[in-house]
Formats: structure tokens, sequence, C-alpha cells
């Protein structure tokens, strides 16, 4: 199989296995009265994809399933405060990853993801309704986003290193 076509299998996995995250997390209740609060299974492959495939492939991961997702199980506001939140989280990990030189955790790189998913969620509906006092709200969430960052940052670091143990993507670089 060649080199294009093995990282289009790659990634596909990468979306398929993120959307079955996002259903199973969408069948986990938050015991929390704060409306949005996730743990961010998602963020789990996201973290995978950014140091397998790079940041552009991983760009089409996320905007690939925050649509699919958003369609099968959510709708149109789900799909805009989603796509932000993966965005800016997305775009804050590569900065990180790309200026830090390994200086930074994983897990430090996901906890600063999921406040920067929060953060692109807060300001998107900041906009929708048209007020900045929701940015208190962010300060709850971005209390929420230290353990769930940290759970996704554990979680993402053990996946990588069983995964290094593989031949997996050897090809990737062909």
């Amino acid at each position: 199989m060649n080199s294009k076509a093995y990282r289009l299998v790659i990634l596909s996995l990468f979306v398929s296995m993120a959307l079955i995250l996002s259903y199973v997390e969408s069948l986990i209740p938050v015991p929390l009265p704060i409306p949005g609060a996730k743990i961010g299974l998602p963020n789990i492959i996201t973290l995978v994809s950014l140091l397998t495939l790079g940041w552009p492939l991983t760009l089409l991961v996320v905007i690939a399933r925050v649509l699919l997702a958003g369609f099968m199980f959510g709708g149109g506001f789900s799909i805009i405060y989603s796509l932000a939140g993966g965005l800016l989280s997305l775009f804050i990990m590569t900065l990180i990853l790309h200026f830090s030189r390994n200086d930074f955790s994983l897990i430090i790189i996901s906890i600063f993801g999921a406040i920067a998913h929060n953060l692109g969620q807060v300001i998107v509906a900041s906009i929708v309704v048209q007020t900045s006092s929701l940015m208190l709200y962010f300060l709850f969430l971005m209390l929420l986003a230290i353990p769930t960052g940290f759970f996704v940052g554990i979680t993402a670091r053990e996946l990588m290193r069983l995964l290094k143990k593989t031949t997996i993507f050897n090809r990737l670089n062909n």
C-alpha cells in the first residue's frame, strides 16, 4: 500500500475513533450543573493524531469529527461551538508542541488544549448571545478543564507509549 493510501486509512481510523468517543461521551452523564461540561474524550484522538500525523491532517480529523458528531448527536449550534473549541484547542496545542521542543509534557499540552477548547466555545457563545458576561462562566469551565485535560493527557500519553511499540506509523514517513 502506498504512503498516501496508508495515510488516508490512518486518518479515517482516527476520525472513526474520535466519533466513537464522541458518542460514548454523549452517554456519560456529567454530574455538574454546568451546561456543556464534558470530559473531552475525542481529544485523546486529537492529541495522538497531532503527534503522529501532524497538524494539517489533524485539522481534517477535528473538522470531520465535529461535523459528523454534530449531525449525528447534536445540532447546528453544537457544531459551531464544538468547531470553535476544537480549532482553538488544536491551534494552541500545535503552537505549544512546535515551540516547546518537548519541554512540556503531553499532560500540560492537553490541559492547555482543554482550556482553549472551553475558551473557544465561550467566545462563540458570547458572540451569539451578545454579552461578555459569559467570560465569568469560562472561569468555572477552566477549573473543570484542568482535571479533564489531565485525564485526556494521561490517556493520550499511555496510548502513544503503546503505539510506539507497534509498526503502525512506520509507513507514514515513506
